[in-house]
């Protein structure tokens, strides 16, 4: 195969993220925040962010109004040094990203004993909307109206906070059958959803995979390409997916492969990308940093060090 093979099956995913409408640049850009910019201290110079984005298809204009709205909205802060803007995660961004690093990353499968935590909602209006948001953030599902539940495993630290963010909310404890549990766990997490974007994910990024098993280098700047666009389909995947323990998962669960072909990716990605942002990559105080010790633990099975793509 020629080396622009990974090239070419690179370009499908790009046209793939702008048959979207309207194009949701502001989205890439938190994709590329915390998969490439926190690792890396959480600031980067626009020049650089609009020099990644313009390989993806997305003019300045759209850059800076997307850059724009995430200061708008809290999750970065902008500094200026001489002509250049730089944009920094603010604390709130960061905190938030911590979160769904996690699950993009280092999520690991939760042992059960087959007890389920129920909430039943009491409230009303206002007040039972925000519970149920609440109960969803906790890892919990909608059985009813006014029914959720979880495992026992995702609701160990359901009373941090503010407890009375609570009232109004009647608590149970129950289990049964595997066969039962496994079927409430359809109907409350709606796992046939979550399931048809694990394959939809599989047949995107499968060509992907079966170029760089040709052993032929992509360039720096498509390595980092293909790892945003990698990161940015899983992480709106994972993200949605309860991350159930495996007795409550089909056989055939989708979200193994999926999660074992992104590592595969990644782990062919990761050093050419960074090597792409060691060259490019400026904050305010210059050259990026290098990555944190953290970032050379993702998915598990990237080892201690960053492997060549």
């Amino acid at each position: 195969m020629a080396a622009t093979d990974t090239s070419t099956a690179i370009a499908p995913l790009i046209e793939a993220f702008h048959a979207r409408s309207p194009i949701r640049a502001w989205s890439l850009i938190v994709t590329i925040y915390g998969d490439a910019v926190a690792p890396r201290g959480g600031e980067l110079w626009l020049g650089t962010l609009t020099e990644l984005l313009g390989s993806i298809g997305i003019d300045d204009r759209l850059v800076r109004t997307a850059m724009s709205r995430l200061a708008s909205e809290g999750w970065l802060e902008r500094t200026k040094v001489g002509r250049k803007s730089f944009y920094r995660l603010s604390d709130g961004g960061r905190r938030a990203f911590a979160d769904a690093t996690h699950r993009i990353y280092f999520a690991a499968p939760q042992a059960w004993k087959g007890n389920w935590r129920l909430a039943v909602l009491t409230a009303s209006g206002e007040i039972r909307t925000a519970q149920r948001e609440l109960l969803r953030e906790r890892g919990f599902g909608q059985l009813a109206p006014t029914v959720f539940l979880a495992p026992a495993t995702a609701s160990g630290d359901l009373f941090s906070g503010n407890t009375a963010d609570y009232s109004g909310i009647v608590w149970l404890d129950a289990s049964g059958s595997a066969a039962d549990a496994a079927v409430l766990a359809g109907e409350a997490f709606q796992l046939s959803e979550v399931a048809a974007g694990y394959r939809r994910f599989l047949d995107r990024f499968a060509p992907l995979a079966d170029a760089l098993d040709t052993g032929v280098a992509p360039s720096p700047l498509d390595c980092l390409v293909g790892r945003i666009l990698l990161i940015h389909e899983y992480r709106r995947l994972v993200l949605r997916d309860p991350l159930l323990p495996a007795p409550l998962l089909p056989d055939d669960w989708p979200g193994h492969a999926a999660r074992a072909l992104a590592a595969r990716i990644y782990r062919r990605l990761v050093g050419g990308s960074e090597g792409w942002l060691d060259g490019h990559g400026e904050c305010s105080d210059g050259p990026m940093p290098p990555p944190d010790a953290s970032f050379h633990e993702r998915f598990q099975d990237l080892g201690r060090k960053a492997q060549p793509a």
